[in-house]
């Protein structure tokens, strides 16, 4: 786990359609636990019902355990979802924003037949105070359905910054309509400064029988800038890389981490070889900011590089997702061997 390089073996199996790799490499998570761990605010929602009703709820900050707390009372007078059986099943969900992750969702639990719902309920977040106060909490209810499609029923969104404190009493907030905010809030999570280099097979050195000439991946983590300070004295970041679609341990690869630090410097070169010009278009280069903690770590953001088709050798993946700029950054790749390619990419929910 130095600065310096890393290499990791690759050999692209065409009959199996899946890389097997022979290296050293330690193993932290998953990449699996990466690509499903970020959920939209609104993600399931299938119904058509108009927000009505009242929440009831109270907000406090725990500064002895660095606790943000969200009182959930009671609704009520909520929207009727199954209107032949006059029916709702609510419950009530809370996000962190702009931060979406699976990390920042909080809820309560469902209850059956009834629009005027009693909790009771403390919804937690282990979260520093001043991290908290740059964040809004997006409180929304929601019908629970057995098949998954569960329908929006109402929101209500606080800015944090501007909240009073000192007022720890439960209050009731009509429900409101879906918040453009929360939709198409800026998700600024910091950005990678890297550069990625292809070698084609035959372009390097000596050449064994036991071991046919291949092409390499060179991957030179630069830095990153701007990461969400989680703690007063910054975050302790490192970044994982896998190239999908393996995600074993042999091909988990991750930097040292940089302590105390919103702006690390990694200067961190890992190399796949194993490469064949073709599997360029089939595979994917998953970079991922996290904060290190004892207990568990936190995903901070990432990038995915690759043509962004949705399509693994002729296999449909979620992950084969790049934005444009990511897409743009691997064709250059592609298109200049032997070359480095420098780029500054925006990390995202993946």
């Amino acid at each position: 786990e130095s600065d310096t390089a890393s290499e990791i073996s690759f050999q692209f199996n065409k009959h199996k359609k899946t890389p097997s790799i022979g290296s050293h490499s330690s193993d932290m998570a998953s990449v699996s636990s990466v690509s499903g761990s970020v959920l939209s605010v609104y993600s399931g929602d299938f119904g058509s019902v108009d927000a009505q009703g009242t929440v009831e709820f109270a907000l406090d900050y725990d500064e002895k355990n660095r606790e943000f707390q969200v009182h959930v009372s009671q609704c009520r007078d909520l929207a009727v979802v199954d209107e032949k059986k006059g029916r709702s099943d609510p419950y009530v969900k809370t996000y962190l924003l702009p931060d979406k992750a699976r990390m920042g969702k909080r809820k309560t639990s469902v209850k059956k037949r009834t629009v005027n719902p009693i909790y009771n309920e403390v919804l937690q977040y282990k979260i520093e105070k001043m991290v908290l106060l740059i964040q809004k909490l997006n409180l929304s209810v929601w019908h629970n359905d057995p098949l998954g499609r569960n329908s929006f029923l109402g929101e209500i969104e606080i800015d944090l910054a501007s909240w009073d404190w000192s007022n720890r009493k439960l209050n009731w907030y009509p429900l409101k309509p879906r918040s453009l905010s929360a939709v198409n809030g800026v998700d600024h999570r910091g950005v990678m400064n890297l550069s990625i280099k292809y070698v084609p097979p035959g372009s390097l050195g000596k050449i064994c029988p036991k071991n046919p000439p291949s092409g390499e991946v060179h991957i030179w983590i630069k830095d990153v800038k701007d990461l969400l300070q989680l703690r007063p004295s910054g975050v302790d970041s490192f970044v994982k890389c896998y190239v999908l679609p393996d995600t074993s341990k042999k091909s988990y690869q991750k930097t040292r981490v940089i302590k105390r630090d919103t702006n690390p410097v990694f200067n961190h070169t890992i190399v796949y070889d194993g490469f064949h010009t073709e599997d360029l278009k089939d595979a994917c280069v998953e970079l991922t900011v996290w904060d290190h903690e004892k207990l568990t770590n936190h995903f901070l953001g990432g990038i995915r590089l690759g043509l962004g088709t949705g399509l693994s050798y002729g296999i449909s993946v979620d992950w084969m997702d790049s934005t444009q700029e990511e897409v743009a950054f691997w064709q250059e790749m592609m298109s200049a061997a032997n070359e480095w390619i420098e780029g500054l990419l925006p990390l995202r929910s993946l």
